[in-house]
């Protein structure tokens, strides 16, 4: 099976919807077979990809219920090499329907056995909590990815997500790695970002992607019009850092192996 990774933060509005679904098209751009699933009950990922969410029928919730099986839960994309998982708004009742099963915290990573060797990359857009669904994600992923805005409460809360990752490493899934951490919303013109750069790349070193996310408003314009910014606008500085995320990615998994 190809590597699995899971987007997480607990914080909302850091990037990490923005940065599966365009992690996902630079990936597809660099002929990589990529599947994202979107476990977010907002489902942005999914309407950021040009997909009606009122239209869902089945997605990430019956995949969880194993209902369904992936076959019957993946749609194509207009993004090159790009396979999707939708969400629907229903996803926010599936932590209740699963509390009082056995295994629940297992129930995505049994139902990905199923794909194979079919992608290269599986993302996993995770909601904004650190409840069953993440819970989920981090389970059947290889990896996670941390998405940390360069705003002043950066670090709030970076601490209980590792703490979650550890915990999930010691009981439910032991080769669990850090992908690495993902700078985004960059603004060189403000002091405070480049001290949150300063900051984190101090405590966290080698786990900090080189590649950050600035500021862009092509990049915040892209999802309005349900496309990936790699669709929406390939010469701009958002989609020249999401292919250089890819390379970077594609690099460093080429090194371990």
């Amino acid at each position: 099976m190809g590597k699995i990774i899971a987007i997480a933060n607990q914080k909302g509005g850091v990037g990490k919807t923005t940065t599966t679904v365009n992690l996902a098209a630079s990936l597809g751009v660099l002929e990589k077979k990529v599947l994202l699933i979107d476990a977010d009950p907002q489902a942005n990922a999914t309407s950021g990809l040009g997909i009606d969410v009122d239209g869902v029928e089945h997605g990430t919730y019956q995949l969880l219920e194993h209902t369904l099986g992936v076959d019957d839960v993946i749609i194509q994309t207009d993004s090159p090499n790009v396979d999707l998982i939708p969400a629907h708004i229903d996803l926010v009742a599936i932590e209740i329907e699963l509390v009082d099963k056995d295994n629940r915290e297992y129930m995505l990573k049994e139902a990905l056995k199923e794909l194979g060797d079919r992608y290269d990359f599986v993302l996993i857009d995770c909601a904004p909590s650190l409840g069953l669904l993440t819970l989920n994600a981090l389970t059947a992923a290889d990896s996670v990815m941390i998405p940390i805005q360069c705003e002043y409460f950066a670090l709030e809360g970076l601490g209980k997500l590792l703490n979650t990752v550890k915990s999930v490493q010691k009981i439910h899934n032991n080769d669990l790695d850090i992908e690495g951490m993902l700078l985004t919303m960059y603004d060189s013109r403000l002091r405070l970002s480049n001290q949150v750069v300063e900051e984190v790349k101090k405590h966290f070193a080698d786990m900090v992607f080189d590649t950050i996310i600035q500021r862009n408003v092509r990049l915040s314009e892209a999802p309005s019009y349900g496309e990936s910014i790699i669709k929406y606008d390939a010469s701009s500085k958002g989609a020249t850092n999401y292919l250089n995320l890819a390379n970077e990615i594609l690099k460093k998994n080429k090194e371990k192996v």
